[in-house]
């Protein structure tokens, strides 16, 4: 296999990264990319170990994108710790960082966005009007920018990677997207960077969001297939916490997000509630023995 960096190389120009990746290009080197907003924890580095597996050399962007936040949503305290996520990517074997500005990602005159449809519209996009707009806009500049061969993406934002999987096929970029498993605390909680802003009661009910997709995975492996009913399992795992607020729980296809009337294996159990002031979503694969 061709040679790959042996440290990691930050840099914040989309020129400057082009020439840091066009060395390797030009000895036929496999592109690896995980594209990430940085608070860097397990689960990215889990998608960076898969990247690495895959590829000769890899490379990550922290970005924190404007156009995917509401605007009363959490962008201006949404955690930056540029120096610890610097030493993470460096420890899990990154070897370009790519962390631009607003300025690098958006200049002045910008006239395009990348719209999700209606696909884009529900669950996460009902509650999130146009979040899936600017996640998109940015996911298809960074491909446009790094090339990529591989882009891995976590399970746990199963809507976004059912989005970006689209946007791959329909805009035809020349790449294979990869969906990695969830990463859990040994408790269950799916690893979040806004786990960081639970109080440890908030915590101790968040767990309710995994303990509400077993019920529904519980549900499905003793021979219910009804999706409603299946659905029924989960919310009263949540209502019998009030301190959890739930936007939605539902059954659905994981690759087309509609909600099924009948599960079967395969089916996804999707759901986000707010736990304080903190929002969260989580999912699981029903009938998958190889559970995250």
């Amino acid at each position: 296999m061709p040679t790959t960096a042996t440290s990691l190389q930050r840099v914040s120009g989309i020129a400057e990264l082009r020439n840091a990746i066009a060395g390797a290009r030009q000895n036929a080197a496999r592109i690896g990319f995980v594209p990430t907003m940085g608070a860097l924890h397990s689960g990215h580095l889990s998608l960076v170990e898969r990247a690495r597996a895959e590829c000769d050399l890899v490379v990550m962007s922290i970005f924190v994108n404007p156009l995917q936040f509401g605007p009363t949503e959490d962008f201006t305290r949404y955690p930056r710790p540029i120096e610890e996520d610097e030493r993470l990517a460096t420890q899990s074997g990154v070897d370009i960082l790519f962390t631009p500005g607003a300025d690098d990602m958006y200049p002045d005159g910008r006239m395009i966005t990348v719209t999700a449809g209606e696909h884009g519209k529900k669950w996460e996009g009902a509650v999130r009007p146009g979040h899936f707009d600017g996640v998109l806009t940015i996911v298809a500049k960074l491909f446009n920018v790094v090339q990529p061969d591989i882009s891995v993406f976590g399970r746990k934002d199963l809507q976004q990677a059912a989005l970006v999987k689209s946007l791959v096929r329909d805009l035809d970029f020349p790449m294979t997207i990869i969906v990695a498993p969830t990463v859990r605390e040994s408790d269950g909680l799916a690893l979040s960077s806004r786990n960081r802003y639970l109080s440890e009661v908030d915590r101790g009910h968040a767990l309710s969001l995994i303990r509400a997709l077993r019920a529904v995975s519980a549900s499905f492996d003793s021979g219910v297939s009804d999706a409603r009913e299946l659905e029924s399992a989960g919310r009263d795992v949540i209502d019998a916490v009030p301190q959890i607020s739930l936007d939605y729980l539902a059954v659905v296809n994981p690759d087309t997000m509609e909600q099924e009337t009948r599960a079967g294996r395969g089916s996804a159990a999707i759901i986000a509630a707010r736990v304080g002031s903190t929002r969260l979503i989580d999912n699981l694969i029903l009938g998958d023995d190889d559970q995250d």
